[in-house]
């Protein structure tokens, strides 16, 4: 069919607002990325624009040759790797019974309130960081999971997925022999598959952003996960403060200006969350939208 003037006009309009907008949120990444190769007078006079002026690799050597980034990056993917097998195993169990009908799971109704009181209410921070210190987690990877084990925002989106999925097909399953985890394991979770990336992109991205926690809950620079070492570079590494001792140690130092070495460190940590993406993105929007509409 062919489209009206009006549609085209639309389309055209719609287009270039979104291409404006998405360019403008690409301007302060290119930016970073071309202050991080840029050598220490271009920066400091302020020169550098969305490219690299006298290319260095100077800020990426300092990062790279840092034991602890490697420590922290080691740590975060632990974290990442657990986090995400603890995230999605339980919110999955969550869901799965909280989608049924009240004939069907008798006190559905209370657990459902349950939960979604922890959405509006927490315990506080101090009485968090006790229950975890008497628990012996304090420097441990699990002080950064278990707090954070049970999202009902991710329960939501499994609930509401599972309820669209047509009852006959379980009914048909259980006709069969299948008791309700054989029926979740072969039923519910191979038609999920689009909900499940979805959840799963929010808990790696959700890991691997948190920073706050590490701080709280590690008292060892060695165990600080690489968002944590991240947010301790950017806001107290100040070269100017090095003595001449520092810089005869490490020479290279005098190739950099702060700002120069925070953009390298922060385009470091963004780079392997942003490899998972692209695998994750095309169920993106279909789960997002059939976990949500239905009620």
């Amino acid at each position: 069919m062919k489209s009206s003037l009006s549609r085209k006009v639309f389309v055209v309009f719609n287009v270039a607002i979104l291409a404006a907008t998405s360019f403008l949120c690409l301007v302060p990444v290119i930016n970073l990325i071309a202050v991080s190769f840029s050598s220490r007078s271009v920066v400091e006079a302020n020169l550098v624009g969305l490219w690299p002026k006298e290319f260095t690799l100077a800020s990426y050597r300092y990062v790279f040759d840092n034991p602890q980034f490697y420590k922290s990056l080691s740590m975060t993917v632990e974290r990442v790797a657990l986090g995400w097998a603890v995230n999605i195993g339980l919110t999955i169990l969550v869901a799965y019974p909280l989608s049924k009908e009240k004939n069907v799971f008798r006190f559905r109704g209370v657990y459902v309130w349950f939960f979604l009181v922890t959405m509006v209410f927490s315990g506080g921070l101090i009485p968090t960081y006790l229950v975890v210190n008497e628990l012996g987690l304090i420097n441990s990877v699990w002080s950064l999971i278990l707090p954070e084990a049970v999202q009902m925002f991710y329960v939501l989106l499994m609930l509401n997925f599972f309820r669209g999925i047509p009852k006959e097909i379980e009914e048909a399953a259980l006709t069969d022999g299948a008791g309700w985890l054989r029926s979740l394991a072969s039923v519910y979770l191979p038609l999920s598959l689009p909900s499940l990336a979805t959840v799963t992109l929010f808990i790696l991205v959700g890991h691997w952003n948190a920073w706050f926690d590490g701080l709280i809950y590690m008292n060892l620079p060695d165990r600080y996960p690489l968002m944590t070492y991240l947010q301790t570079i950017v806001t107290n590494l100040d070269l100017s403060q090095l003595g001449s001792a520092s810089l005869a140690n490490n020479p290279s130092l005098l190739e950099l200006t702060g700002r120069s070495l925070r953009s390298a460190m922060i385009f470091a940590c963004t780079v392997p969350i942003l490899f998972v993406y692209p695998f994750l993105q095309r169920f993106f929007v279909k789960g997002m939208l059939l976990g949500s509409v239905k009620g």
